[in-house]
């Protein structure tokens, strides 16, 4: 009994952390959509698919909520309680974006999209294999499906990205050489997410 008093005391703390720390994540992406629709001007999303990404980002940090809502917390064999570690870090990359634009990081340190394409993909990966890839796969099977999902998502987010605005912008003349970049990058930070998921989850057994 002593042991199982001891043991989950500290979880009870960690799944407490992680809830409100969730939550301030998504309250503080509602204030900064909030202010883009009310100061557009100030934003630092301009020009740059405002109207996309104020339905995207709130959409992208609502899916495991909505998703448990509607299936996990009846069905799921992954989870017992809602996986708040996840839900916070597939909100972070939202947030992060949108204040990097917000501050203006994006155009005035040079590698800063660079490493939020790295940075992001990882957190936005990472988040997705806790929430819904089982545990018991090995280092390889789940650098696999990091991979599968870090890329899709990085191939989906750059032909949005084109679509909403870089093609009527004067980005479109380095456009080719900077998606690369960025696939490579998304790409390589879900790889990272995937190895240091499975380093993670094999730790805690």
């Amino acid at each position: 009994m002593t042991t199982m008093v001891a043991t989950s005391v500290p979880a009870t703390r960690e799944a407490g952390w992680t809830k409100y720390a969730a939550v301030a994540a998504k309250v503080a992406l509602l204030l900064l959509l909030l202010t883009a629709l009310i100061w557009p001007d100030l934003s630092g999303i301009k020009g740059k698919a405002s109207t996309a990404r104020l339905i995207v980002y709130p959409l992208g940090a609502m899916v495991l909520p909505l998703w448990w809502f509607a299936y996990g917390r009846a069905k799921s064999k992954l989870h017992k309680t809602f996986p708040w570690h996840a839900d916070l870090l597939m909100t972070l990359p939202w947030l992060i974006d949108l204040l990097g634009n917000r501050l203006n990081l994006f155009d005035t340190i040079d590698w800063w999209d660079d490493a939020m394409h790295c940075i992001l993909w990882a957190l936005l990966t990472a988040g997705v294999l806790l929430a819904f890839v089982p545990r018991g796969l090995s280092r390889g099977l789940t650098a696999f499906v990091a991979l599968g999902f870090g890329a899709t998502a990085a191939v989906v987010w750059e032909l949005g990205e084109y679509v909403a605005f870089v093609r009527h912008s004067s980005e479109l003349q380095t456009a080719y050489t900077d998606t690369l970049g960025d696939l490579t990058l998304g790409t390589l930070g879900a790889l990272l997410s995937g190895l240091i998921v499975f380093q993670a989850r094999r730790t805690a057994n």
